[in-house]
C-alpha cells in the first residue's frame, strides 16, 4: 500500500475550492443507525429457514431515504424475526405489521417501529415482521415472504399467554410491498407453502382483521407496481403460481375483515390497487371500510406524514375500527 505524504495531502487539499472545504466541514453528520433488533425478539425458524441455499444472504442494513427523513431498510435478511413492541396497558388485542420495499428491501422504522410508536399508546400490542427478501436467493422463491408471514402468527399465538395477548384479537397491517404480504396472508393463510416445525404449526395464521395501506394488492393488473411483482415472482413466472398470489380474486366470504388506507395522488402504487381490492370485498360481502387521502403520495407510513394533515390520522381510524370489528 503506497505511503501518503501529509504535506502532499494538505497541499492537495489547498487546491480545493474554499467553499468547498467550508461546505465539507459544515456538512450535517449522517443519520446513526436506528437500533435493531430490539431487545425483545424471537426468530421463525429453529434452524436455516425453508428453501435456504447452501449461501444465505449477507445481512445489510442501513439508513435510507430522502434528505431530512431518513429511515432504516433491512437486506440481506437470512434469518428472519418478529421484534416485539409492548403498551404500558395493554387490552389484549395484537397487530403483526409488515414493512413494505418493493420485496427489495424491508422498510423496518417507517412501517415497523413507527407504526407500534402510534398503536402502543391505544393498548395494542405490536409485532413487527422482519421477513426474507425472495430474490435474495431462495427456493421457490415466491412463497418466502408468505412463509415467514404464515409462521409469524402460529408463533404468535402459541406463545400468546407470554405477550399478554388475546390471540382472537390477533390481527395484521401491511405497507404497499408489505400489504401485498399482508393481502395474501389475509388470502392465502392457510395455503400450505411450508413444512410444518413443530407444534406452533398447528396455530391458525389467519388474521382477525387486515388493515392494507397503499397496497401492492395485485400482481397481474395494468397498475400493479412492477418492481414488487417482479421480485416476487421472478422472470417468467408460473401461471399458476401468479394466479395464486393475485390476492383480490381469490377474496370470498370467508376473508377477514378489510381496512383500507391510500393516498389520491400516489404516483408509485396507484389507488386502483385499493379500489380492487374495494371492489372484491363488496362482491363477496366481506366487511370493508376505506379511507382514500387526497394528498399523501406513497410511503407516508404511521408517522412520517406532515403534522396536520389527514392522512396522519388513519392510525387512529384503525384503532377505533379495530375496537368495532371485535364487537361484531
Amino acid at each position: 500500500m503506497p505511503v501518503i505524504d501529509r504535506r502532499s495531502l494538505i497541499g492537495a487539499m489547498a487546491t480545493v475550492p474554499l467553499a468547498t472545504r467550508v461546505a465539507a466541514q459544515t456538512a450535517p453528520a449522517a443519520p446513526a443507525m436506528t437500533p435493531w433488533p430490539p431487545a425483545e425478539h424471537f426468530p421463525l425458524w429453529p434452524g436455516r429457514p425453508p428453501g435456504a441455499r447452501a449461501t444465505l444472504p449477507t445481512p445489510n442494513p442501513s439508513m435510507n431515504g430522502p434528505a431530512g427523513r431518513q429511515e432504516l431498510w433491512l437486506r440481506g435478511t437470512a434469518t428472519p424475526i418478529v421484534a416485539v413492541f409492548r403498551p404500558e396497558r395493554p387490552d389484549g388485542r395484537a397487530v403483526l405489521t409488515i414493512p413494505g420495499g418493493g420485496y427489495g428491501f424491508v422498510s423496518i422504522q417507517n412501517e415497523g417501529i413507527d407504526v407500534a410508536k402510534t398503536l402502543n399508546p391505544h393498548g395494542i400490542t405490536v409485532f413487527a415482521l422482519s421477513y426474507r427478501l425472495p430474490s435474495e436467493g431462495w427456493d421457490h422463491q415466491a412463497d418466502v415472504p408468505l412463509q415467514d408471514a404464515q409462521r409469524a402468527m402460529r408463533l404468535i399465538r402459541a406463545n400468546a399467554a407470554r405477550y399478554g395477548i388475546d390471540p382472537a384479537k390477533l390481527g395484521i397491517v401491511g405497507f404497499s410491498a408489505g400489504g401485498h404480504l399482508a393481502a395474501s396472508l389475509t388470502v392465502g393463510y392457510d395455503d400450505k407453502v411450508y413444512t410444518p416445525v413443530d407444534a406452533a404449526d398447528r396455530q391458525s395464521a389467519r388474521p382477525r382483521f387486515s388493515g392494507l395501506v397503499y397496497p401492492v394488492a395485485s400482481l397481474s393488473t395494468p397498475s400493479t407496481h412492477p418492481g414488487s411483482r417482479d421480485n416476487l415472482l421472478g422472470p417468467n413466472p408460473d401461471p399458476a403460481v401468479k394466479a395464486r398470489y393475485d390476492n383480490p380474486r381469490r377474496i370470498n366470504a370467508s376473508t377477514p375483515p378489510l381496512f383500507l388506507v391510500h393516498a389520491v395522488d400516489d404516483g408509485l402504487v396507484p389507488l386502483d390497487q385499493s379500489i380492487d381490492v374495494l371492489t372484491q370485498a363488496r362482491a363477496a360481502k366481506v366487511p370493508v371500510e376505506a379511507h382514500f387521502f387526497e394528498r399523501g403520495g406513497h410511503g407516508f407510513g404511521a408517522m412520517s406524514a406532515p403534522e396536520g394533515s389527514p392522512e396522519r390520522l388513519w392510525p387512529d381510524l384503525f384503532d377505533r375500527w379495530i375496537a368495532q370489528t371485535l364487537k361484531g
